[in-house]
């Protein structure tokens, strides 16, 4: 393309003729009208005296009436908007779409242009779309007639901003039709045609169909109109087309890049400059589309315009006045639009983009901000960038950006930085040192979903690293994260529950979140149907679990009800809600010994223990406090294990004297039997220097207490129901302190045993089987027959506290299998 081709006129040639010089023309070739007043129109043989009258006569069976009712119509329409609104409250729209369709040549053409004119009013569009002229206008556009296509075009490009009048005006084949027009000779049909096309690539579907009609053909053509209005159209209209993924290889097929590049290496055609970029914008995510852009020296045309970042106030004054800094935020777009595609960010980074990036966030306007720190999240992920960005002291720069006032930088910001610290602990240690964690709070109240998860998630990568994690919590990010846990965005409530299950390692943080009414919002989030929610919520627990007032405050909110239920589907149940649920009950023996029949080693028994009985997964259970308020019934009696310890006899029996004035529940809990039993247990047995021989002392002494030693054959006649009953009647209760029982059965005898193992620090576990009975399982070193050498192996044994009280049985023996069956 040479220089002389793009030359263009001086003056009005830059611009579409105004209506005065379309309607001069159009004069030429219809008959002159003159409007003498807004009441009164006259013609050469027809005089009307108020516009309502044309519109009456519009229906008039006479020819030369209609042409002159037409014309009146028309020439009064012309002078403003509050004409066409008249006209239109008047009807004239009804008979003009009827009178398009007339035999009459010049009828046809003056009712067009009537209905062209007055389609630039929104009254007259909105009755326009009711009256259904599209079909009508469509039909007339392949007549060969000038002024037919100059007004029917005008008419649908007023028409195709409504999605209803886009398909219509495809569905009746306006599309062949109006590409066809973008060559004609008439500028204001070229025009109109372009936009009503513009109109209608808004809605990215229909752009496939105007490549496949050779449109970008016909466009490329306009470019070189001696119309500037033509030229900014179309690419406009370009620039919609080439969001269309299907755009690209037509737009390197047509050379569309050669004729953009020519536009901007031409100083001449500078105001269509922005246009051209945004054109390229669109196109340089598409790696097949940039190297074209690449090598035909756009991109090196791009960065050097980038590289004139610096200027001082006065400068940037009067570039901002030139359009400069307009030109550098949409070549900072290209730039950001390449950076999408993973694949080009070899190119960028050869470039030392980066760098750019980091001065033009530094010194950019705020336009130029929003865009480059855009490409800065983009381009983030790619390794070099990573370690260059840091190099660069771009991560400080970023980190003060997340204080700004506009809501895309600050997205991208919190996205570019999410992207730099993902799995690089020397990148988030660089947000840290640069003040990140005040910033990000501060972004917690953000509503945007987006903004809120990256924040979220930096402060979490934060946290996770054992040296700062102190610092970040006294930034106070576990009460902000309260509300984020009732967002209904998934990915703000993921964010949330990971950063938790970084903050909540120390107890300070477990406090805050306490305090802050966040563990209700917490357990309620165990309800989600959403899988990746629900284990991240498990998982936010069982680190919450780690002391005991957090783990009791999400029992009171309903965690272990709802992590019972959901054990109960197999939908739902995972390995992350069993942990769960096992981390909850470490501070609850009580509950987890009913729900799963098992006690571990780590497991210890503690004051106010109770033993009510085999649990069901969703049952409803009942506290010590609510069991003491039930009346007597025949159910299976309660045991629970209530000892205080004391310094002497006398202050235990002084302390259950003064407990005797107390209420009926507070007599039942106190044992005072059992402390004694503890006080012996660790005089006799304690010092006891084989833990082989403390376990056997321990099980006959329990077996002493409860009743001796029992033969299998006499297990029918041993009258330990008959025992807990008599204890029952007597206190009037449900509840039986463990140490009041003399006549105690497997399940007694097991349960008091692994209480007194657990107060002398001996290893054991507490099983419970059918039909009342219960087991200790320790584990006890045997030599090793098969080795020369003196090792020993662990083996699990089975505590026999019934027959032969202190006998260990070997798990899974015969004589172990006998011992926990009837």
């Amino acid at each position: 393309m040479s220089p002389p081709r793009w030359k263009r006129n001086q003056g009005d040639a830059f611009n579409v003729k105004s209506t005065g010089d379309r309607m001069g023309r159009r004069d030429k070739k219809s008959e002159t009208t003159s409007c003498e007043s807004l009441n009164t129109i006259e013609a050469r043989q027809v005089t009307f005296k108020t516009p309502a009258t044309a519109v009456i006569l519009l229906r008039s069976p006479e020819e030369e009436i209609l042409i002159k009712a037409c014309e009146a119509i028309y020439t009064f329409a012309e002078e403003g908007d509050f004409n066409k609104a008249y006209l239109t409250e008047q009807g004239a729209l009804g008979p003009l779409s009827q009178l398009i369709n007339h035999t009459n040549i010049k009828i046809r053409r003056n009712a067009i242009i009537g209905i062209g004119v007055m389609s630039t009013n929104i009254m007259a569009r909105i009755a326009l779309q009711n009256i259904d002229v599209i079909p009508s206008i469509v039909d007339k556009l392949s007549f060969d007639d000038p002024v037919i296509q100059e007004f029917g075009t005008l008419c649908l490009s007023s028409l195709s901003t409504e999605s209803c009048c886009k398909a219509q005006i495809i569905d009746n084949k306006g599309l062949p039709l109006l590409t066809n027009l973008l060559s004609s000779a008439d500028p204001d049909v070229q025009k109109n045609s372009l936009d009503t096309i513009h109109n209608l690539v808004q809605d990215t579907h229909i752009c496939p169909a105007v490549i496949e009609l050779n449109a970008i053909h016909h466009l490329l053509a306009l470019l070189k109109s001696a119309f500037n209005v033509i030229q900014l159209l179309t690419l406009k209209t370009l620039q919609a087309i080439a969001a269309c993924k299907e755009s690209q290889s037509t737009f390197r097929e047509e050379r569309v890049f050669d004729e953009l590049l020519e536009i901007l290496n031409n100083k001449d055609l500078v105001d269509l400059h922005v246009e051209s970029f945004l054109v390229l914008a669109n196109c340089m995510n598409d790696f097949k589309s940039f190297r074209v852009i690449q090598n035909g020296g756009g991109l090196a045309m791009m960065i050097e315009l980038l590289l004139n970042y610096k200027w001082s106030e006065s400068q940037a004054a009067a570039l901002l006045k030139n359009g400069n800094v307009e030109i550098q935020a949409i070549v900072v777009k290209c730039i950001a639009s390449a950076t999408q595609n993973p694949a080009i960010h070899p190119f960028l980074h050869e470039q030392r983009i980066e760098k750019i990036l980091v001065d033009l966030l530094s010194l950019g306007s705020d336009s130029v901000k929003a865009y480059s720190c855009q490409a800065f999240a983009f381009l983030s992920p790619f390794l070099p960038s990573k370690d260059l960005f840091r190099d660069l002291g771009g991560i400080p720069v970023v980190v003060r950006l997340l204080k700004s006032k506009c809501p895309v930088t600050v997205e991208h910001a919190t996205q570019g930085l999410a992207n730099l610290t993902s799995g690089d602990q020397f990148n988030a240690m660089e947000v840290f040192n640069a003040g990140g964690p005040e910033a990000l709070v501060q972004r917690l109240e953000d509503t945007c979903p987006k903004v809120l998860a990256n924040s979220i998630t930096l402060l979490g990568r934060m946290a996770g690293q054992e040296a700062i994690r102190c610092e970040v919590i006294s930034q106070g990010v576990m009460p902000a994260l309260v509300e984020p846990l009732k967002s209904e965005d998934t990915q703000v409530l993921i964010s949330a529950l990971l950063c938790i299950c970084e903050l909540a390692f120390e107890e300070e943080a477990r406090t805050q979140l306490r305090e802050a009414d966040g563990l209700e919002p917490l357990v309620s989030l165990l309800r989600s149907s959403h899988m990746e929610v629900l284990r991240c919520t498990c998982m936010a627990i069982s680190v919450c679990a780690k002391d005991e007032p957090t783990a009791m405050e999400m029992c009171k909110f309903g965690a272990l009800e709802l992590l019972q239920e959901i054990s109960q589907s197999l939908n739902r149940r995972s390995k992350f809600t069993e942990f769960a649920l096992i981390c909850l009950l470490r501070y609850n023996v009580s509950l987890k010994y009913g729900l799963l029949g098992y006690l571990a080693t780590t497991d210890v028994i503690t004051y106010n223990f109770y033993d009510g009985g085999k649990v069901g997964f969703c049952q409803k259970v009942l506290t010590l406090e609510e069991l003491c308020m039930e009346p007597v019934n025949q159910l299976r009696p309660v045991i629970v294990v209530n000892a205080i310890e004391m310094s002497d006899e006398v202050q235990q029996k002084d302390e259950a004297q003064s407990e005797s004035s107390q209420e009926r529940n507070r007599k039942v809990l106190d044992d005072i039997a059992l402390p004694l039993l503890v006080k012996e247990v660790k005089e006799s047995i304690e010092p006891l220097n084989e833990e082989q021989e403390q376990y056997v002392a321990l099980a006959r002494f329990v077996a002493e207490v409860m009743g001796g030693a029992i033969e299998k054959e006499e297990l029918d006649t041993f009258a330990w129901v008959q025992h807990l009953d008599e204890l029952r009647c007597k206190l009037q209760c449900n509840i039986i302190p463990i140490g009041m029982i003399s006549k105690g059965f497997h399940c007694h005898r097991a349960l008091l045993f692994k209480y007194l193992a657990d107060g002398i620090g001996l290893r054991c576990t507490l099983v419970r089987g059918d039909y009342n009975r219960a087991w200790n399982e320790v584990v006890l070193y045997k030599a090793d027959s098969c080795s020369n050498e003196n090792l020993s192996q662990p083996c699990c044994y089975i505590m026999d506290l019934m027959h032969q009280p202190g006998t260990f049985l070997e798990a899974d023996s015969t004589a172990a299998i006998e011992y926990e069956s009837l």
